[in-house]
């Protein structure tokens, strides 16, 4: 019975949590509303969700959230100094492929929105076969060396995680 009403339960708590941020009011008619919504999208949504994604390590998640959080940051302050600093014609910007071993549709996209989320670094399109994600860099002397960062700090630890 609850699965049928809560889909998904992370996904519900989510979208109200976003929406009282979003509404910038912490009221009890906010929350209620936001909770309203956060339990109606996943129920009109649940055809295209047909099954959830399996996490082999779950605490290996909050791991690499904070990776990510701090690549983050570290991230901000590189581009700063490159914007700052740097003449455009020195920077040597280019597409990186980045092969997959990843399968998981799940995954994939992981990785790609980290990649993305990550200032400096741009997910321009995944392969149709899905074995490659062609990157765009802000700067990188070594497009191998990038993939081979990309690869090391967040693919192997998606691997873990989703496979």
């Amino acid at each position: 019975m609850r699965r049928r009403l809560l889909p998904h339960p992370l996904l519900t708590a989510t979208i109200a949590l976003v929406w009282v941020f979003l509404t910038n009011d912490v009221s009890p008619a906010s929350a209620i509303l936001g909770l309203a919504v956060g339990i109606v999208v996943p129920l009109l949504t649940r055809a295209w969700w047909p099954q959830r994604p399996a996490l082999r390590w779950p605490l290996a998640v909050a791991e690499y959230m904070a990776i990510v959080l701090w690549d983050i940051v570290v991230s901000n302050v590189q581009v700063a100094w490159l914007v700052l600093f740097r003449r455009g014609r020195s920077l040597r910007s280019r597409f990186v492929s980045v092969p997959l071993d990843l399968t998981s549709p799940e995954a994939i996209t992981a990785l790609a929105g980290t990649i993305t989320m990550t200032p400096g670094t741009l997910t321009a399109d995944v392969s149709a076969d899905r074995r490659a994600l062609l990157v765009h860099c802000l700067d990188t002397a070594d497009p191998d060396a990038t993939a081979a960062g990309i690869k090391h700090r967040y693919e192997r630890r998606l691997k873990r995680i989703f496979e």
